[in-house]
């Protein structure tokens, strides 16, 4: 497996530790050390995937998070953090942020998630590289653009909330449980909570509904899951 990884964190003997485990792994790595210089690497070098730590000098993580997202950047991040409370992992996914890890972490274990994401998202590709479209209703997924549209506009959706949408789409009027979704769209569903599930389905909520707080398409089976539905009014 290859890709270019950009590295952000401000200690760095973690930075060397990172790169160099990346790259024996097959990967290409750039670095920075700040938020500042991690925002001008991020449009220079259009890294396939983003390590970025919460803390950083200048810019943090989740600003640089929020920026990307607003500006339809859909650029994977594993967002690191040294804190272990789960109300920063959850505003990391809010903003846009597709996995996370706490320090002190195995390197072992964060090139694994590398990898799981990289390789998730080439998967999709590859299954899916003999349609050009999908269209469900009103809305058209565009699987080798990983592209969402509604009445012929871009949504703009972060990598997960795309997985996510485009599996809800694909299985329209099926009930998705939630174990199966956590053991879908992550790769270690022990890890996550369903809080995080939560988290991407309000955040696409947002997106797509007229009135997040009574939606009418991503719909919530309590005690079992998700269901998308659409009327011809929609």
């Amino acid at each position: 497996m290859s890709g270019k990884i950009l590295v952000v964190d401000d200690e760095d003997s973690l930075v060397r530790l990172i790169t160099y485990n990346l790259n024996k792994a097959g990967f290409e790595t750039v670095y920075a050390y700040d938020g500042l210089h991690a925002c001008q690497l991020i449009y220079h070098e259009q890294p396939d995937l983003i390590i970025l730590d919460l803390m950083l000098p200048g810019k943090d993580g989740l600003e640089i998070c929020r920026e990307m997202r607003a500006a339809g950047l859909p650029i994977p991040i594993i967002m690191l953090t040294a804190r272990d409370e789960e109300i920063d992992r959850v505003l990391g996914l809010e903003l846009g942020a597709d996995d996370y890890v706490t320090k002190p972490f195995s390197v072992r274990e964060l090139t694994a998630r590398v990898k799981a994401v990289l390789r998730r998202k080439g998967i999709k590709a590859e299954a899916q590289s003999l349609s050009d479209c999908v269209k469900v209703g009103s809305f058209e997924i565009r699987p080798q653009q990983y592209e969402i549209y509604r009445h012929g506009q871009l949504l703009q959706l972060t990598l997960k909330e795309y997985e996510l949408f485009s599996l809800l789409l694909r299985n329209r009027g099926k009930v998705m449980k939630r174990d199966y979704l956590l053991q879908v769209l992550w790769d270690s569903p022990a890890g996550v909570s369903t809080r995080v599930l939560d988290v991407h389905v309000s955040k696409l909520r947002d997106k797509i509904e007229a009135d997040s707080s009574q939606p009418a398409l991503i719909k919530t089976v309590r005690g079992v899951g998700y269901k998308f539905e659409e009327d011809g009014n929609e």
